[in-house]
């Protein structure tokens, strides 16, 4: 029987409980302290493989992007354009956000987070080609990542609203216009797109997403495990 490595096992029971932690009580809230005592092991250990709490913040939004990918291949499989998917994950995810101090500061975070930013601009533009290449084909892969940096903007904007001086449907509107012109999506696909997604329950669909999302973290991080100790 081989042995466990020690050092991945231990990286993976961080993770683990970072983001059961992340998810429960906010990022904000969570202290590499919080974790570390949860674990029974002492900060100093913990930021030997996790140097901050940003680091395992990432590892959550790649936790994240993965989700994001299966979602939109549930959805194609259900009848749903991806251009439209695209649409309603801002959508659901900003409805989220305003239902949910805790999700909406997992989202703040990590689109305050350089680090995370990385994560995310990279997975979306990959996802972009794929999507929106179609309207834009002369694109090389730095225009798509340039097209992130901008999207990604506007995303943290449309999240990060407080008091609501703008209607939630104007400004999540306005935000899906804009970021489907960046990526040169006819005018009238694009307001197809907003009627069918704002015409949808995308309340309880964000709250379904939600639930999903944090059934995918934990089936994950179990499924990481599990591989780690078959080796």
């Amino acid at each position: 029987m081989a042995r466990i490595n020690k050092s991945a096992l231990t990286r993976m029971e961080i993770v683990q409980e970072a983001s059961e932690q992340f998810l429960r009580q906010g990022y904000t809230a969570t202290t590499i302290s919080s974790i570390a005592k949860a674990l029974e092991m002492s900060p100093g250990n913990l930021t030997f493989h996790y140097p901050t709490k940003e680091h395992l913040l990432s590892e959550l939004v790649n936790m994240l992007c993965k989700f994001n990918w299966k979602l939109i291949e549930r959805e194609a499989d259900e009848g749903i354009s991806s251009i439209m998917a695209i649409c309603l994950e801002l959508t659901a995810m900003a409805g989220a956000c305003e239902d949910d101090a805790v999700i909406k500061d997992f989202f703040i975070s990590a689109y305050s987070s350089p680090l995370c930013l990385e994560v995310m601009r990279k997975n979306d533009s990959e996802r972009a080609r794929g999507v929106f290449g179609k309207f834009c084909p002369d694109w090389t892969d730095e225009q798509f990542s340039e097209a992130e940096v901008l999207v990604s903007g506007i995303e943290y904007a449309t999240l990060m609203t407080v008091g609501d001086p703008v209607g939630f449907e104007t400004r999540v509107s306005g935000a899906i216009r804009i970021i489907l012109g960046i990526y040169g999506v006819p005018e009238d696909i694009k307001e197809e797109k907003i009627r069918k997604v704002f015409a949808m329950d995308y309340r309880n669909i964000g709250k379904k997403v939600l639930q999903d999302f944090k059934k995918f973290v934990q089936d994950f991080n179990e499924q990481a495990f599990h591989e780690l100790i078959k080796r």
